[in-house]
């Protein structure tokens, strides 16, 4: 999930400022959009069954509710971002091809405004979900480095070297 979020933050960036591979990004971009959404929408059903790994004790309750936060924001954003950009498309009236004649209906009705609204919801979204992932990034790196508390390694699905008890290396 992460590669392919990156990936859309950095075609979203380039088709912005590239006239000349616009349409080759956005078709790209589409799809990706969409992929994103269902795998987001499987993520949630999981972890609703599946609840995530707890964070350390020792972990200060403006950080548990900082990560809970980030966590509703990033599910809010991989989920509403390809849908606000699905919305989009259909009210300016472009097709979204995902493969071949595969074409997903449209989910809102031509319109030049509700497609300008909808556009600059979607820059807004797009750098919202800039922000969070630096964040999160920014977080995995604290706890990886700073605090070493195997939230990294829960997050990355890396396994923690194995450190030998202190007793075991003194009776070698």
């Amino acid at each position: 999930m992460a590669v392919l979020i990156l990936a859309m933050l950095v075609i979203g960036v380039a088709m912005v400022g590239s006239l000349a591979d616009y349409h080759t990004l956005v078709s790209a971009h589409r799809p990706l959009g969409i992929l994103i959404l269902c795998l987001a929408l499987i993520r949630l059903a999981y972890r609703r069954r599946h609840p995530a790994p707890r964070l350390p004790a020792d972990l200060p309750a403006w950080q548990r509710v900082t990560a809970h936060a980030s966590h509703v924001a990033l599910y809010a954003l991989m989920i509403g971002l390809p849908l606000v950009g699905w919305a989009m498309l259909s009210a300016a009236r472009y097709p979204i091809v995902l493969f071949g004649p595969l074409v997903l209906p449209p989910i809102m009705p031509a319109s030049p405004v509700l497609y300008a609204a909808l556009r600059g919801l979607h820059t807004v979204l797009a750098y919202g979900l800039a922000a969070i992932v630096l964040l999160h990034l920014a977080a995995a790196l604290m706890h990886g480095l700073v605090r070493r508390d195997g939230v990294l390694a829960s997050m990355t699905g890396w396994r923690q070297p194995a450190h030998p008890a202190p007793d075991a290396a003194l009776r070698r």
